[in-house]
């Protein structure tokens, strides 16, 4: 018992003591729940934990801020985002899971489990952005595979029938990331939450804090799956079923070719500076400029100033101010494939539902040296 207890308050002072994830792993953006810390600090009675399954019966309508009622399944395919007063008004429903998304830029020194237990929307699971990703991938949280994504969205708990309202810390930044990576593995019933944690906060909705067990034990059962998959072993039982669309997700190759075709517009969704190659880039050894061809439209300008998604028409304006027009497909692209998924639901909102994301982006370009390079 003595050893038990030894091991809860340890892994309870490290979890808390931890001031940022592993950011900086030459290797790969390593997961919040490593093998090695992780393990270490839970009693081995835990270890075995499996995420399973419960029934869930088909939601109801509930009311929206405007007081129209609408269920989930009403929502407009073209519509990406929900509002922090529909969520609250179906909190409670049962096909409805909250992920909480969060990431920061290294450089930020934020821990996004650290500020999950800290505050987070009730019901909240934690998603682990750098933990479900691609483990052989020296480029940092690239898509994992069909097999290695199922196994840890279904060690989340998450099931075809779920609906999902994604958030983050910020507003709208990785969670708009979680809501692609979902669509290109065919679960279109994912929506981002307009405004984030800020914006629910704000609006004084609750928050809790010290999240159960149970939220904490599924998020590290996704990373251990992901691990498991890549290692050729057998993973627990999966309850979610991938349908991989791609034409939602560029390579390196495909963005060569269209540099030459020109068939797609290409918005990259960096700052200015850095697209004009006058600001270094946050990673070393990344040469600065951008893919010839492409436009600078920063993931900001999609975005008020309360970190919701601009209307339509404000949306349409950003963007054929900076050349990129509605009437011919779009691809984006950004540092990591992050911010590149905020244009992306921003053209969603337009009704482009097609929008392909360079997954690579410049982290993968600039890195090259048989990749163009223009600058301004």
């Amino acid at each position: 018992m003595a050893s038990s207890v030894l091991s809860r308050a340890l892994f309870a002072h490290r979890f808390l003591q931890s001031s940022s994830t592993h950011f900086h792993k030459p290797k790969f953006f390593t997961s919040i729940f490593s093998k090695r810390s992780f393990h270490s600090l839970l009693a081995p009675s835990h270890l075995s934990h499996k995420a399973s399954g419960s029934a869930y019966c088909s939601m109801t309508s509930s009311a929206v801020a405007s007081q129209a009622s609408f269920s989930m399944q009403s929502v407009p395919t073209n519509e990406p985002v929900v509002s922090v007063d529909w969520l609250h008004a179906n909190l409670r429903e049962p096909d409805v899971k909250v992920l909480d998304a969060s990431w920061y830029m290294p450089d930020e020194q934020r821990n996004p489990l650290q500020e999950y237990q800290v505050a987070h929307i009730p019901g909240a699971l934690f998603f682990d952005v750098d933990g479900i990703s691609d483990r052989i991938s020296n480029l940092p949280h690239m898509l994992p595979s069909e097999e290695a994504f199922a196994a840890a969205v279904s060690a989340l708990g998450i099931e075809n029938k779920d609906g999902l309202v994604v958030y983050d810390g910020k507003g709208i930044f990785s969670a708009a990331r979680v809501w692609w990576m979902f669509r290109v593995f065919g679960h279109d019933r994912i929506w981002v939450l307009d405004g984030g944690l800020p914006k629910w906060r704000a609006s004084g909705f609750d928050v809790e804090s010290s999240a159960s067990s149970d939220a904490i034990f599924k998020a590290s059962a996704a990373s251990e799956a992901i691990e498991k998959v890549y290692k050729g072993q057998r993973v627990g039982p999966v309850t979610f079923e991938t349908r991989f669309q791609p034409h939602l997700v560029w390579t390196l190759e495909q963005v060569k070719e269209n540099v030459e075709e020109k068939t797609y517009q290409h918005a990259d969704a960096r700052s200015k500076p850095r697209f004009d190659g006058v600001a270094p880039e946050p990673r070393k050894g990344i040469r600065s400029g951008h893919v010839p061809g492409s436009k600078c439209i920063p993931f900001s300008q999609m975005l008020d100033g309360s970190q919701t998604l601009l209307p339509a028409d404000e949306l349409k304006k950003r963007f054929e101010q900076e050349g990129i027009t509605m009437d011919r497909p779009v691809i984006t692209s950004c540092g990591t494939g992050v911010t590149a998924c905020i244009l992306a639901l921003g053209l969603h909102r337009l009704g482009k539902t097609d929008v392909p994301v360079y997954d690579g982006s410049w982290t993968e370009w600039g890195a090259k040296d048989d990749t163009p390079v223009a600058s301004s």
